[in-house]
Formats: structure tokens, C-alpha cells, sequence
């Protein structure tokens, strides 16, 4: 029932596919067959979410232009301005829901690097718009899909050259496995994709790939659980005194509500919103949460949350008080009373 692990490096010459480890297994084979088949292309897997970017650019000449999101991810944000700083690529970041913006930066792009939502501020792209407007410069077009995972958002179905995923997250459910994948409708450019995952050494370990492979199986019922829930917090998220503004695209009051769910089947199961107050308020806040995990990433089983800028390189147009809480599974119930009763322990007033 299980694809086994695999622990050789090498193989015996004519008695297996595979020369040596670093070009593919059987077991990195099945998690791209079924990341493949969910997503309407050819998948390569790789060692982490961030990796997968490394690959794409390497794909591109020297002094590429990239327009990519001016706040989104960190992790690839950060990676693409070092690249630009070494004159490896030009880098033109916009305000990445704004058409127009791209319009204006995408004039001899190799590149266009979309993100929607956008992480955290829950900005909407026009996925098909833009996408349009990346080809008509002949521009690879990618899109960080991680939080709608390939059960909400299908970017290949909309038009995109590639779909990115930091499978750590929901692909895999449970937080205990690093790895990435690109999936991508032209098998040459998956080969290329693949040339470029040996060279520079990215192929995931074989437990990583098993726990991933294993996770998928149960990504739509995880989902479908952990958006219900979703829903239902930010609705009354919204409603509590002590909650500035909510953004979550699966709400009617989001501003590009309709955008969103044009493109997508549902909101997902990240909630981001503002507290009222000042950071101190807001962190112990965190702190004082008894059923969700006060940790980064997202997309596992568990509920967890945190002040996203608490990381040095989260963008500054991130409000202070802005928490991301990736829902869970858990009981809804027990999920509100207990962000209930930490918001009251806070904002006593």
C-alpha cells in the first residue's frame, strides 16, 4: 500500500532506474505522480519551498528582469534581493493586486512572480489578468500557491507556466516534513526544472518524501475541515471589540472577495487580523493562548498563530499588530473560546 523508503544512495548498475540518489527515487517519482495528476502537469519535487525559487531563476540569463510581489512570502522577497544585488537578476517589486503596477514594470520580464493570496495581507491578484499581461512579454509566469493548496487554486488551469507549493504546509499536514514542489504544463521545462534540482542538490530526503506523500492522501478532508473552521473564526474575528479589521478572502467584506472566489473554491484556512492596541498587547496575547501553538509555518493539522512581525524581515507595510493563525482541525468550539478568553485576559477594557 506504501511505497517504501529507500535509504541506498546508489543502486546497482541495470538493476534499477536509477544510477544514484540526487537524480530521483521511486518514492520522489510517486509524490511528483500524484502532485502531477491533482495539479494537470508534470511535477518536480524538491528539498524545501524556498529551493524551488532557487531553480526557477536559475533558469533565467544573466540580468533577468523579475517583477515579483512587493510584500509577500519573505523567504523568496529576501532571496530575490540578494540575487539582485549581486546584479544576478533586476528586480521590479509592485504592489502585486495592482494591474496597473505590473502593467508598468513588465516590459522585457523573463519573469513574473505572482502570489495570491499574498502572505500575510491576503492581497488578491487577478491571476488570469496578469498572467495574461507576464505572456504577452513572453515572461515565465509562477504562482506561489501554498495557501490555497492544489485542492482550492489551480494556477495551471488559469493560465499559469508554473505552480509553486511549500509542501511543508498543507500538502504535507502535520509539520514535520520540509519539502517543495513545482509543477508545470511543459514536460521540457519540467526536465529542465529536473537538470536543475541535480545540480545544485535539492532532491528531499526519503522520509521527508514519504510523510509527504502520506499527507496528501488526506489533504482534502484536512482542508475542507480546517477552511470550515476558518469561516467561522473570522467571522468572529470581525465582530470582537477588540479585533481591528479582519483579512481573510473567504469573507464577503474582504475588498476583493469576488476576485478571489472567481479563481478559487473557497477562502483557505489562513486568517490574518489586526488587534487593536500596541505590540506588547498583541504578543501576550499570543502568549497566553492555551490550544493554538504560538509558531510560524502553516497548514498543519494543529492551530498555530503569531505576530508576523516578529520576524525582522517581514515587510513594514505589515501592520504590528497583525496575527496569522493557520486553523486547524480541531474542535471550532474549543478553537473560539480559547482565542475568546485570551482577547479578553489582553483587552480587559
Amino acid at each position: 500500500m506504501n511505497v517504501p523508503i529507500g535509504l541506498s544512495s546508489t543502486f546497482i548498475a541495470g538493476e534499477n532506474s536509477h544510477g544514484y540518489v540526487r537524480e530521483g527515487t521511486d518514492l520522489t517519482e510517486a509524490f511528483e505522480s500524484v502532485i502531477g495528476s491533482v495539479e494537470g502537469g508534470h511535477s518536480v519535487v524538491f528539498s524545501s519551498g524556498i529551493a524551488t525559487i532557487n531553480a526557477v531563476v536559475d533558469l533565467l540569463p544573466a540580468n533577468a528582469i523579475v517583477v515579483a510581489p512587493n510584500h509577500a512570502y519573505p523567504g523568496n522577497s529576501v532571496r530575490l534581493r540578494e540575487l539582485a544585488a549581486v546584479n544576478r537578476i533586476q528586480l521590479r517589486e509592485v504592489q502585486i493586486d495592482d494591474l496597473d503596477a505590473i502593467r508598468d514594470a513588465i516590459t522585457g520580464a523573463a519573469l513574473l512572480w505572482l502570489e495570491s493570496p499574498t502572505n500575510p495581507l491576503m492581497e488578491i491578484v487577478d491571476i488570469k489578468a496578469a498572467i495574461k499581461l507576464g505572456h504577452s512579454q513572453n515572461a515565465l509566469v509562477a504562482i506561489d500557491n501554498t495557501f490555497m493548496s492544489p485542492v482550492r487554486q489551480q494556477p495551471l488551469a488559469l493560465g499559469a507556466d508554473i505552480s509553486m507549493h511549500s509542501a511543508t504546509k498543507s500538502i504535507s499536514g502535520h509539520s514535520d516534513s520540509l519539502i517543495g514542489v513545482l509543477t508545470v504544463k511543459d514536460v521540457e521545462l519540467a526536465q529542465k526544472l529536473r537538470g536543475r534540482r541535480v545540480l545544485q542538490g535539492t532532491l528531499p530526503g526519503a522520509l521527508e518524501t514519504f510523510l509527504a506523500l502520506r499527507g496528501i492522501r488526506t489533504l482534502g478532508l484536512r482542508y475542507d475541515r480546517a477552511e470550515q473552521n476558518a469561516l467561522e473564526l473570522a467571522k468572529k474575528l470581525e465582530a470582537h471589540s477588540a479585533v481591528d479589521y479582519v483579512l481573510y478572502p473567504g469573507l464577503a467584506s474582504h475588498k476583493n472577495y469576488e476576485r478571489h472566489m472567481s479563481q478559487a473554491s473557497g477562502g483557505g484556512q489562513v486568517v490574518c487580523f489586526v488587534l487593536k492596541g500596541d505590540v506588547e498587547q498583541a504578543e501576550k496575547f499570543c502568549n497566553s493562548l492555551k490550544i493554538w501553538a504560538h509558531a510560524t509555518s502553516l497548514g498543519g493539522v494543529e492551530s498555530t498563530i503569531e505576530r508576523r512581525r516578529r520576524w525582522p524581515v517581514e515587510p513594514v507595510a505589515t501592520p504590528e499588530t497583525l496575527i496569522r493563525a493557520s486553523v486547524g482541525i480541531e474542535k471550532v468550539e474549543d478553537l473560539w473560546a480559547d482565542l475568546d478568553s485570551a482577547l479578553k485576559s489582553v483587552y480587559k477594557n
